[in-house]
């Protein structure tokens, strides 16, 4: 992704979560705020770039950024911009959840990926957000922006819908009430209208978003099941519009969901395992 020189305006989320100059913000959290700035659309900064974003001054910018590349935090490229270092992945890949979910899928993922040869997902939500917690990409894939620890707005993303879907209905209400992005002109930012989509979620069982991030992209997603076949994750395949029937990968992939929902421990998985 090419970072033009114009920095668009921070979201009204971001600026709430940038230490106040007034409020004397610890070191802690202007930590917190220099590593804040890096988005899907904010891959790679320059340093005054990071100092605008974070609502810090240049010279402290600099030297936190300092201690964060020196800490593995950061890389710095020979042109002089910033990106997320790999030591923040290996952290990441610690999350105890996540881990243990990515363990249990990782085999059925990729027995889904060798069969419909075309990219797969595995989805969970972070407040009114899902993350791809594991991302397995094809080469005959659709033009996808998918990847691993990649965030969206939960209405926006099939995997997110079945998410908000089922979740607990005050969330559901901060997100219909809430402004919804549009990425193209088939995003869904009509709040009825997603409601209406959100109630077939739950009837179905599936659901399909028809270019709703990327044009050309058809994304299907069903959920996974755990302990007390509570809905913890959403399986997703992304196919070329027009490549199949978006219906036909709807089998491979409600067998890897339920297969996923075993080795978590959800009864109704394993009952049917037995049935």
């Amino acid at each position: 992704m090419t970072i033009t020189a114009a920095v668009p305006a921070p979201s009204p989320a971001l600026t709430a979560r940038r230490p106040r100059h007034d409020a004397r913000p610890t070191a802690a959290q202007r930590v917190l705020a220099i590593l804040d700035v890096f988005d899907q659309e904010h891959l790679v900064l320059t340093l005054s770039e990071i100092s605008r974003r974070s609502g810090l001054t240049l010279s402290t910018t600099h030297r936190l950024v300092g201690e964060l590349r020196s800490w593995g935090a950061l890389d710095r490229s020979d042109d002089g911009r910033y990106a997320i270092g790999m030591r923040v992945l290996e952290l990441g890949s610690l999350e105890p959840k996540g881990l243990r979910l990515r363990t249990a899928a990782l085999p059925y993922l990729g027995d889904l990926h060798a069969a419909l040869a075309t990219d797969v997902n595995l989805s969970v939500r972070d407040g009114t957000d899902v993350i791809y917690v594991e991302s397995l990409r094809s080469r005959h894939g659709a033009p996808v922006l998918t990847r691993l620890g990649g965030r969206w707005p939960l209405h926006a993303t099939a995997t997110g819908q079945i998410l908000l879907a089922h979740a607990e209905p005050e969330l559901q209400e901060r997100v219909l009430h809430g402004p919804l992005k549009r990425y193209t002109a088939k995003t869904c930012v009509d709040p009825d209208a997603l409601r209406r989509t959100l109630a077939d979620v739950r009837r179905s069982g599936f659901t399909i978003v028809d270019e709703s991030i990327t044009a050309g992209a058809v994304a299907i997603a069903v959920p996974v099941r755990g302990a007390g076949d509570r809905v913890v994750s959403a399986v997703g395949a992304t196919i070329r519009r027009g490549s199949c029937p978006p219906e036909s990968v709807l089998p491979a992939l409600s067998t890897t969901a339920r297969a996923i929902s075993r080795a978590l421990g959800s009864p109704s998985a394993r009952a049917r395992a037995r049935g």
